[in-house]
């Protein structure tokens, strides 16, 4: 069943930026990421949606009702901002019910619903604890579980782990998404760092100067980006131009390498196209297909792969990550790497 949809929504301001015809839809429990660089429009679409600001044109629809006019305090909507915007002055338990004392709850509901979501989010015992005396982590959680107490229609979250430590980040990126998926509410979350959006969202589209240029789950767009621009945002830089002499084969700077089997239609034999090499694609062996000689020209261990940059004869540099077992070759060494057909794809030639 589809909880949100967003039709042509248009938006223009004096400077001259705009929000371009979005539209998309979001599905009852979903999770979707709104990913993008800074200025891309994330933000300015979740006020979209939140009735924070009105459209020029096109709509807001959810659970099949034109929300675009209604105001946001009647849209049944919760927000949770990067700065969490606490109550300092209240506890625990005082900033989980604002909602819920806003909303006419009797006490005895607000106080089970205050048990049941700060059980969700692993606070159980926190309802009297100072929130100046929190953590990050569990400031964030506070702030996740008031806007969960009142039920909302769908919860927007915008940069929900910006604020936080890198360690504590890594933790909550596997804790979120579990969190939000045992509430059983639909997400819509704002990030302009990929590997969050990825680990977050079930789906994810990605934005670029106030248009959607391309919607799927992580995997799909990590695999099969639309642009040479989508690969190079999403931190994959290993791309040369490339020429298709074959089905499934190309010739490159490298070489001629042969391509795993692509969905959708086949380039025809003449087309010049971008070659992404993913960089997880080589492997330090002389029998694989697709072997490439490299010399080394930079190599690093970061615990759990190895990073190694190489380059090619012809001059065209590549980095992949290898598998910490790999024993690291040195500086100046020439190997051989095989590239797994599989994690080569063609993509068109314009940014």
């Amino acid at each position: 069943m589809t909880t949100l949809e967003l039709h042509n929504l248009n938006k223009s301001y004096p400077d001259g930026w705009t929000l371009d015809d979005v539209s998309f839809t979001v599905e009852e429990g979903e999770i979707y990421g709104l990913l993008g660089p800074s200025g891309c429009g994330k933000t300015t679409l979740l006020r979209l949606i939140a009735g924070l600001e009105m459209p020029d044109s096109g709509q807001v629809l959810v659970d099949g009702e034109d929300v675009t006019d209604v105001p946001p305090h009647r849209r049944g909507f919760g927000l949770m901002f990067q700065e969490y915007a606490l109550f300092p002055h209240k506890d625990v338990a005082g900033n989980v019910a604002f909602g819920l004392r806003m909303a006419g709850l009797d006490r005895q509901r607000v106080r089970t619903r205050i048990q049941a979501v700060l059980a969700l989010v692993g606070l159980e015992g926190f309802d009297h604890r100072d929130v100046s005396q929190l953590s990050g982590g569990e400031r964030q959680r506070v702030a996740l579980a008031r806007s969960l107490a009142p039920h909302p229609r769908l919860l927007m979250l915008d940069e929900p782990l910006g604020a936080l430590d890198r360690a504590l980040r890594e933790r909550l990126m596997d804790e979120l998404p579990q969190i939000l998926h045992r509430a059983g509410v639909t997400v819509i979350t704002v990030t302009h760092d990929q590997e969050e959006a990825f680990a977050i969202s079930d789906r994810v589209a990605l934005m670029r100067a106030g248009e959607v240029v391309q919607i799927g789950t992580p995997q799909q767009l990590y695999r099969h980006p639309g642009s040479t621009w989508i690969a190079r945002f999403l931190g994959l830089t290993n791309l040369l131009p490339a020429e298709v002499v074959a089905p499934q084969r190309v010739d490159t700077a490298l070489g001629p390498l042969a391509l795993g089997e692509a969905e959708g239609a086949h380039p025809p034999v003449g087309a010049r196209l971008q070659l992404l090499i993913r960089p997880e694609a080589a492997h330090i062996d002389q029998e694989g297909p697709n072997q490439v000689a490299l010399e080394v020209v930079g190599c690093s261990f970061r615990g759990v792969h190895c990073q190694l940059d190489g380059r090619h004869e012809s001059g065209v540099e590549l980095t992949f990550i290898l598998s910490a077992r790999v024993d690291l070759p040195a500086v100046g060494e020439t190997i051989t790497v095989s590239l797994n057909p599989q994690a080569l794809t063609v993509l068109n030639a314009s940014p």
